[in-house]
């Protein structure tokens, strides 16, 4: 019978443990790029089994909020590469967390001040993070978006392709985890709430999810499905997501991923951040389903869960086998030496919520190992 502390084989990564950063955003890479902070943040929390980074622009286009990194420049593939050294020095493995967030922008993060992207012309009822010219920063209500032409998705598809690409090669990642969930660009393809075309990229499920596939399967060409996961979230309200109906969308997305031999599917269980029976539409989400449509259909990744997991619930689920992995959010950001502390059940430290987004050391590189 595993348990949370077993090393695990996924895909083509090696892992010491079962333990996993999930992806968090920081708000502390000026001009998009990486520096020395983030690279000691990240190496402080090599004894994690696998560091998933914050979410990460694969375009100046899929921007969202004001100083998170990119993988579009030189300069911010440069300073990831001072990141992936830090933990693969400490033994750790890495992987980034490709990001492009649709409608979820406000113009003054756009390119040329224009409006952010989506799938139909729908303002989210949503916020996000900007920085005025004195330096001040805010969270301020997204911009109006406007639809995308047909003729721009396969651009879109290619810059996710060159990302991972670059991901891998030029900064050094161990793989690249798609994010396809809380809203964001491909969660808003997916989703009835924010899709309303009438292309064949909406309707019917099979062509919500056209642009997700398009998108797996040019990462998997680019660097091999051994280096892939990918995040979706089911029932979360973040950002606006929503959907008349999940269960047969998400049961039909997962069933579909079951035919690419990916390393991991990352799973979001209820409200992001919220909680874990939180349900869109009148019935439950069946989890065992999910996964049960998933592994029915051949489907061999490893099942990663996230929301709300303590050491109690984390090991209880990995020796039940009802996931492979358990995402720690939170508890990573206040204790960088989480595996240990859990292992040994040792006292945590609290985060300082004050200190989530933006800011310098504190609260970022400066809460203490245990004892």
């Amino acid at each position: 019978m595993p348990t949370l502390y077993d090393p695990i084989e996924i895909g083509d990564l090696s892992l010491k443990n079962r333990v996993v950063m999930a992806p968090l955003t920081r708000n502390r890479s000026p001009n998009a790029i990486p520096g020395e902070m983030t690279a000691t943040y990240y190496r402080q929390r090599a004894d994690a089994g696998l560091i998933i980074t914050e979410a990460t622009a694969i375009s100046h286009q899929g921007q969202g909020y004001a100083d998170v990194p990119g993988l579009y420049a030189p300069e911010q593939l440069e300073g990831w590469k001072g990141v992936t050294d830090a933990v693969h020095a400490q033994g750790g493995k890495i992987v980034v967390q490709l990001w492009h967030v649709g409608r979820i922008s406000h113009n003054l993060l756009q390119p040329g001040g224009g409006k952010p992207v989506a799938p139909s012309a729908i303002r989210a009822k949503a916020k996000t993070y900007i920085i005025h010219p004195d330096g001040s920063g805010e969270f301020t209500d997204t911009s109006e978006p406007r639809a995308l032409e047909r003729s721009e998705l396969p651009d879109i598809v290619e810059t996710y392709r060159n990302a991972a690409k670059d991901a891998v090669e030029v900064a050094g990642f161990d793989g690249v985890e798609i994010h396809a969930a809380n809203g964001y660009l491909i969660d808003q393809f997916l989703r009835s709430g924010s899709n309303q075309r009438d292309d064949d990229y909406g309707g019917s499920i099979e062509n919500r999810a056209r642009l997700l596939f398009e998108v797996v399967e040019a990462i998997v060409d680019a660097i091999g499905a051994g280096k892939v996961g990918i995040r979706i979230s089911p029932v979360t309200p973040a950002n606006d997501a929503s959907d008349n109906d999940p269960q047969p969308l998400f049961e039909y997305v997962v069933r579909k991923l079951a035919s690419y031999d990916l390393a991991y599917i990352h799973l979001i269980e209820g409200a992001t951040g919220g909680p874990r029976d939180f349900r869109q539409g009148e019935k439950p989400f069946d989890w065992d389903a999910l996964k049960k449509a998933y592994r029915d259909a051949g489907g061999k990744a490893a099942w990663m869960g996230n929301n709300g997991y303590d050491k109690q619930l984390s090991e209880k689920a990995v020796e039940q086998g009802d996931v492979d992995l358990v995402a720690f959010g939170r508890l990573f950001i206040s204790n960088p030496d989480l595996p240990r502390r859990l292992k040994e059940g040792a006292a945590l430290n609290e985060p300082d919520k004050k200190t989530f987004y933006g800011g310098g050391k504190e609260g970022y590189i400066d809460y203490p190992a245990s004892a």
